[in-house]
């Protein structure tokens, strides 16, 4: 199921998002103090072209702690409550509830990205 989901995924929505993080990623990534956020939304990048078969494990301390905290006040809230609301939308129906899941697992993501690996 993986597999599939993936390339519908992939098809319909995760290239064009993958490939939004990527370019994110890089302009923040052109300035020295901009490099940690640039991380964080490569790590969204990888989620976002195949997010199915993927864990997200939480860890960090308190400079993650407060990371994550200037990251909400200055666009994460937004962000996550963005995907959350697609994946709302996604779990109307049926068939959408795997993408529905798989929304709300960036959600959660975009919330505590800082200390926060993909695998």
């Amino acid at each position: 199921m993986s597999c599939f989901g993936n390339v519908l995924w992939f098809l319909f929505g995760g290239l064009v998002l993958g490939l939004c993080w990527m370019i994110t990623g890089i302009l923040w990534c052109v300035t020295i103090v901009g490099i940690p956020v640039g991380m964080e939304c490569f790590k969204f990048a990888s989620l976002a072209f195949c997010p199915f078969g993927k864990e997200v494990l939480y860890g960090g301390g308190a400079g993650s702690m407060l990371l994550n905290l200037l990251w909400l006040i200055f666009g994460g809230l937004e962000i996550a409550a963005v995907a959350a609301a697609i994946g709302l939308l996604l779990c109307i129906t049926v068939v959408g509830i795997p993408f529905g899941k798989q929304c709300f697992k960036i959600s959660k993501l975009a919330l505590m990205p800082f200390g926060a690996s993909v695998i």
